[in-house]
C-alpha cells in the first residue's frame, strides 16, 4: 500500500532548522547528505515515525525565500500527534516553541496551535483514539 513518505517545508538555514526540530520540537536527524553545489538532503522525523518525515529544503531564490513560513497562506498546514499532550506541550514551551492558544478540548482530542521557527502553523494533538 503506499504511504506518504516525506514533506517538504522550505527553510532559510539547513543548520538553524536542524537545531529548532530536533532541540525544540524533539525530532530525529534522520538524514543528512550533501548534494554539491551547497544543497543537502535533511531529513527530521518524529521519534517512532517510521513512514513520513520532513524534507527540510533550503529557499533557493526570492520566490522560495517569500514561502518561507508561509507555505499554507497561514493555515495550519503540519499535524503533530502525541500520545501525552501535557508532557510534550510542556517541553516545547520550556524549549521556546510559542502556541498561540491555550490547549483546547475538540470531538477528535486535546490540541493547541503553534509555529515554528518560520512562522508555520502547526497543531500539537492527542487524538481521542489512537491513530
Amino acid at each position: 500500500m503506499p504511504h506518504l513518505g516525506l514533506v517538504t517545508v522550505v527553510v532559510r538555514d539547513y543548520d538553524e532548522a536542524i537545531a529548532h526540530y530536533t532541540r525544540d520540537l524533539g525530532f530525529e536527524l534522520r538524514e543528512d547528505t550533501p548534494l554539491g553545489g551547497g544543497k543537502r538532503w535533511v531529513v527530521v522525523a518524529p521519534p517512532g515515525s517510521r513512514e513520513t518525515g520532513l524534507l527540510l529544503a533550503r529557499a533557493a531564490g526570492p520566490a522560495q525565500e517569500d514561502r518561507v513560513g508561509d507555505q499554507t497562506g497561514g493555515r495550519v498546514g503540519f499535524f503533530l500527534h502525541t500520545g501525552d499532550f501535557d508532557r510534550d506541550h510542556e517541553r516545547m514551551r520550556a524549549a521556546g516553541v510559542v502556541f498561540e492558544e491555550a490547549p483546547r478540548r475538540e470531538p477528535y482530542g486535546t490540541v493547541a496551535v503553534f509555529r515554528d521557527l518560520y512562522g508555520n502553523r502547526w497543531d500539537l494533538i492527542q487524538p481521542d483514539e489512537p491513530l
